[in-house]
């Protein structure tokens, strides 16, 4: 590793503490992250274009389930923390990451719009000796050639003037076993020195970096993590209609398969995929796998089959209420519980619930939702026609007013009972009733 000053000038920065971090995207990643630095001893700035998120945090009031409010004023009070939408203060940061959201096209074909810009306005104020970081999910080959890329035409080099890397996020809302500091973290730069700046800082925040040869690697590592994810809940998914129709329960199959102590590991079968990442990231790699002319069948078929559940779930409640009813689901009022797309979360992104809503919808049925941690829909890129709606309240008198209960999400809070015992017929897609003992027979598994 060759030395040079501007290499060993932010090094030192680092090392001591003296580093200015700014994190640009204040959601689900950008402000655990930021809280994770700023506890660490970097002064850290936070950039949004969202003027929403910046009222609130001067405010002192996180909007993120895994911040807590008491934890954002304390980094804030300590003047490790703070927030804007003016991007000209990239200028006075050392180390700046970009945490954007990186969707799809609706023909599944990588939105880097977000990077893009986000690099431009960087670009706008790169100087020397800068350390700049991507941890948005997305295609091996992105932080080298579309960040750096668009970096370099300022007349700077990486390597030379200024560094980038590569750093996978691992957020996961709702763990409460792990966080940002405890979950180790992939690390990789555009050569040897990039490298060592990434592990140094990295290294100051979080418990444990594991550094690898390159971006590209980096990038691999995060999509095959969820790949793997995909792959295998596609599996038990398509296993669920298989023994559905045998007349075998499927969770029983998978409670007794994860006693084997060695070669084997649990997945659950649910409505469909939700997050930003599941759904999303496997086709950033089949998008990339053209360029070589090389076919991505398992992880295409995972989509497939992962994306046709809403529809499936849809069709057993319709069914359910053809024969246990004797009812059309177009003459059917539906209660969808859990909008959010994983339990004791406030989180929809691409949640299935607001799919399952859309397709009884389609099919002339009217759905409402209830959710503890979700008040009402906000924007989305998708379903912007669902704006607005509110969570419903669950009541006795309500509940039976329905003619069937959906359960979508799974949330700890919910009384299962009250539902279990005035609902005249309900779905399960999370074999929730089963594993409270509230089995009946009007309350079937989807």
């Amino acid at each position: 590793m060759a030395s040079s000053p501007m290499f060993d000038a932010l090094f030192r920065k680092i090392e001591t503490r003296e580093a200015r971090a700014g994190v640009i995207g204040l959601g689900y990643v950008g402000l655990p992250l930021a809280m994770a630095i700023a506890r660490s001893g970097f002064p850290v700035i936070g950039f949004d274009i969202d003027p929403g998120k910046i009222v609130a945090i001067d405010a002192r009031r996180s909007y993120i389930d895994a911040v807590s409010s008491d934890d954002l004023a304390k980094e804030m009070a300590a003047a490790r923390f703070s927030a804007t939408t003016d991007f000209a203060g990239l200028a006075s940061c050392d180390v700046i990451i970009i945490c954007v959201p990186t969707p799809l096209t609706k023909h599944r074909d990588p939105d880097l719009s977000f990077v893009e810009a986000t690099s431009r306005e960087i670009a706008a104020h790169l100087r020397g000796g800068q350390l700049v970081v991507l941890e948005s999910t997305t295609y091996p080959g992105t932080t080298d050639d579309v960040v750096k890329v668009i970096l370099e035409k300022t007349g700077l080099k990486s390597g030379t003037d200024f560094f980038i890397g590569f750093s996978p996020e691992r957020e996961d809302p709702g763990n409460h076993h792990f966080n940002t500091a405890t979950i180790p973290k992939v690390v990789a730069g555009d050569g040897q020195n990039a490298l060592a700046l990434m592990t140094e800082f990295y290294g100051a925040a979080v418990k444990t970096v594991v550094p690898v040869s390159s971006n590209a690697t980096a990038e691999a590592v995060k999509l095959t993590e969820n790949i793997f994810r995909s792959v295998n809940i596609a599996l038990v998914n398509e296993l669920k209609t298989v023994y559905a129709a045998m007349g075998i329960d499927v969770w029983e199959v998978i409670d007794a398969a994860k006693t084997k102590p060695f070669g084997y590991m649990p997945f659950y079968p649910g409505p469909g995929l939700g997050g930003h990442c599941i759904p999303i990231d496997p086709f950033y790699l089949t998008w990339k796998s053209r360029e070589y002319e090389l076919p991505t069948r398992f992880i295409e078929l995972a989509g497939e089959i992962n994306s046709a559940m809403p529809r499936y779930v849809v069709g057993k409640l319709a069914e359910a209420l053809d024969i246990r009813a004797g009812k059309a689901l177009s003459r059917s009022r539906v209660l969808i519980v859990g909008l959010a797309y994983k339990k004791n979360v406030a989180d929809i992104r691409e949640s299935p619930s607001l799919r399952l809503i859309e397709v009884i919808e389609e099919r002339g049925g009217h759905a409402d939702f209830h959710d503890p941690h979700v008040a009402e829909i906000p924007p989305t890129r998708e379903y912007q026609a669902l704006k607005g709606r509110k969570s419903v309240p669950l009541s006795a008198d309500l509940i039976s007013g329905y003619d069937a209960v959906l359960i979508a999400t799974d949330h700890d809070s919910v009384d299962y009972s009250v539902l279990a015992s005035n609902a005249p017929l309900i779905v399960d897609t999370r074999n929730v009733f089963a594993r409270l003992g509230l089995s009946r027979d009007h309350i079937i598994k989807a």
